[in-house]
């Protein structure tokens, strides 16, 4: 997948998140919603450009093309809307020509690496000629009056090569069991860098397969994993025991960062116990027909218990 990190920042720590959660709604799957997206993590004034409390999000999708649309239009009507804000590229960028800034030991920066799209290139025109550009440490920033102040936006935003649906199912006993490993898992996964969970909650009920008996649809209900179906279907992977069945989904910046997670939400299920009521951890497995990136679950499991 194509993926950037934007930083949003506003005057409160609470109006950098209603931003960031705004801008990241109905964003759980490329398959209906554009990208996917969520909050990475919040930012202390110390980590932030402008020196005020701050929320990391990510962005994922299928193309470059579609992820510059999604950034434009959730900027846009979410950030730009939002008393405050402020929205800088949260990925190293290359300065512009003739304007590079040298270390305090006097070398030049090496240039980003990877493609860009729009963040305030095109917003600067909501102010209506009133807009005015500023290039600090050989970055543009658009400043655009708005009724509060004004609202700064980083002229564009560096895009990298993301990796999209990690992921882990949990068999558990029963509602309350599943639910508690899921929680458990999340809780770990969200301490990692670089990932973001794109569904309510970071969990997933409506585990998908791809393909469906009827052409249209792209994915449809995981009946391998559905307790109700599991006397009907053939290839049923439950057993007598497994009566809930929930899935997390992971996208992250690198391979790396999603192993990492898994690895993380892995370890905390574990620890939890056999006892806890969640019997078996799988994954989706669709024989490689979503990507090249595999993560087999037995090599990131804690020595431990492997």
């Amino acid at each position: 997948m194509k993926a950037t990190r934007l930083v949003i920042t506003a005057h409160t720590p609470d109006w950098a998140r209603h931003a960031a959660v705004a801008a990241t709604g109905f964003a759980t799957s490329v398959i209906a919603c554009g990208c996917e997206a969520g909050l990475e993590r919040e930012l202390a004034p110390a980590e932030t450009p402008d020196g005020r409390p701050g929320v990391a999000v990510l962005l994922f999708a299928m193309s470059g093309k579609e992820l510059a649309k999604q950034v434009e239009r959730r900027v846009g009507q979410c950030v730009l809307t939002c008393p405050t804000t402020a929205v800088f590229a949260g990925l190293p960028q290359a300065p512009l020509p003739g304007q590079a800034v040298p270390a305090e030991d006097g070398t030049m920066p090496a240039p980003a690496a990877g493609d860009t799209v729009a963040l305030g290139r095109n917003l600067r025109f909501f102010g209506d000629g009133w807009q005015a550009a500023k290039v600090i440490a050989g970055r543009r920033y658009w400043r655009v009056p708005v009724m509060d102040g004004e609202f700064v936006a980083e002229e564009s935003t560096p895009v990298v090569k993301g990796v999209g649906g990690g992921n882990l199912l949990l068999l558990a006993r029963d509602t309350d069991a599943a639910l508690a490993g899921a929680e458990a898992a999340v809780a770990a996964m969200r301490r990692v860098p670089g990932v973001i969970l794109p569904f309510p909650g970071g969990v997933v009920r409506s585990g998908s397969k791809v393909g469906s008996k009827y052409p249209a649809l792209p994915a449809s209900t995981n009946d391998a994993f559905c307790p109700a179906l599991a006397p009907l279907v053939a290839r049923s992977a439950l057993g007598p025991q497994d009566r809930c069945v929930l899935e997390i989904v992971i996208d992250g910046l690198d391979e790396a960062a999603v192993a990492a997670a898994m690895r993380a939400g892995l370890a905390a299920i574990v620890a939890r116990g056999a006892a806890a009521g969640v019997h078996r951890i799988a994954a989706g497995n669709y024989g490689g027909k979503l990507g090249p990136f595999h993560f087999h679950l037995r090599r990131l499991l804690p020595e431990t218990a492997a």
